[in-house]
């Protein structure tokens, strides 16, 4: 049932809202401010003049303009251009024509000026378009004889709103930026990759079938004067296709192998849309390509689960190797609590397993989760930094 009315929810907000702006639900919170709309009856009810100089008229005219703003309020954010700003004005003009009936009309104005920010236009036309709502809210309070405590209580507030707004827009500018130029760096490398193993399977298989057809034709022209030359022939073939077949599956073994740093970038970026903190330090570990496919699909899944569940603020990631074995730490400070073990924790330990190592979870309430992993490395490891230093590299991005 409550699933039920999550999506139910969910549906209404992606009618209302474009879901590419990823506002959320503030825009929807931000109506709780209309109850500022109403206040005059609460002064009223508590025998407080309220009226502001203002003539004590009917609230019905309050009631007809929520009418008018809610579409106008939604349209805004779905619309660009001339249309986006017919409805910042048609908003700050409910402003201006509610005032001789609700002193507190200025809510108006500052939805309005709020929606300024948004504008596909530079800073300063946009700050022109406060300028103007602003003056014309100031002649009309003059012009009413309204006190003008009411005009500066209101650029206050909308100055404010406004250069929120602008910072949040900027931000959402660059969050797309970023994205867009990780999507070109993400497809240059798969087409270098893709050139990588063409020339790679070129320069395997070339020579080798290239050798293949002469030794067939040579055998089959040996086959009537010398048949034992060329049953050798043959047998040369079988094995260099067998050799050929077995550098092939290590060639797709390499080529379907997880890198650790490929996985650590898609963490990054997976983790600052979030705003989640990221930071990990590696040694130069000299890993087999199952034990680096192994710690990546480790590190997938774990980031994942952080980012769906932890609540975290930060998370890092560590990588070390001594007297021949490797060390992998994953942590993060989120709320932490029991960890009930499904199919991504029990796929996480099998892998590690598989490499004849251990993995454990630690994790406490309020504490945050760590996973520590250790497993055997055959070879000789590289203790030498990437820096040349003697010190692990540690690369930080902050979101």
């Amino acid at each position: 049932m409550k699933d039920r009315i999550q999506a139910k929810l969910l549906q209404l907000r992606s009618h209302l809202l474009p879901g590419e702006r990823q506002l959320g639900w503030m825009p929807i919170f931000n109506l709780g401010f209309l109850a500022f709309l109403f206040m005059p009856l609460l002064f009223s009810s508590l025998g407080v003049d309220y009226s502001l100089r203002v003539p004590d008229v009917p609230f019905a005219p309050t009631l007809f303009s929520l009418v008018v703003f809610l579409p106008l309020y939604f349209l805004l954010y779905r619309s660009s251009g001339v249309q986006a700003i017919l409805c910042m004005l048609g908003i700050g003009s409910l402003a201006l024509l509610l005032l001789p009936f609700n002193p507190f009309s200025n809510t108006y104005l500052i939805y309005a000026i709020a929606g300024a920010a948004f504008l596909d236009a530079r800073l300063l036309q946009r700050l022109a378009w406060v300028v103007l709502l602003l003056g014309a809210f100031l002649f009309e309070i003059l012009l009413l004889r309204v006190p003008v405590f009411i005009f500066a209580i209101t650029a206050i507030i909308s100055v404010a709103v406004f250069t929120s707004n602008h910072f949040q827009v900027e931000n959402e500018r660059k969050r797309v930026a970023l994205k867009l130029s990780h999507d070109e760096v993400k497809r240059l490398a798969a087409l270098a990759e893709r050139e990588r193993i063409g020339r790679d399977l070129h320069d395997l298989l070339g020579h080798t079938l290239s050798l293949i057809t002469l030794k067939s034709e040579l055998a089959g022209r040996l086959l009537d004067r010398d048949p034992g030359a060329a049953r050798r022939e043959i047998d040369e073939v079988t094995w260099v296709a067998r050799d050929a077949l077995s550098q092939v599956r290590l060639a797709v073994t390499g080529i379907r192998a997880a890198g650790l740093a490929t996985e650590l970038a898609s963490a990054r970026r997976m983790l600052e849309s979030a705003r989640i903190q990221f930071n990990y330090s590696l040694q130069d570990v000299k890993l087999e390509p199952a034990q680096e496919t192994a710690l990546a699909l480790v590190v997938r899944e774990a980031v994942t689960n952080i980012q769906r569940h932890a609540r975290a603020r930060a998370v890092r990631v560590s990588l070390e190797a001594s007297n021949g074995r490797a060390r992998m730490q994953i942590c993060d400070d989120g709320h932490g609590g029991e960890i009930v073990p499904g199919n991504g924790v029990n796929g996480m330990r099998e892998r590690i397993e598989g490499l004849e190592g251990k993995l454990q979870i630690g994790s406490r309430r309020g504490k945050g989760t760590r996973i520590d992993i250790e497993f055997p490395i055959s070879s000789d490891v590289n203790e030498v930094s990437r820096n040349g230093a003697g010190k692990p590299i540690s690369m930080q991005w902050n979101s």
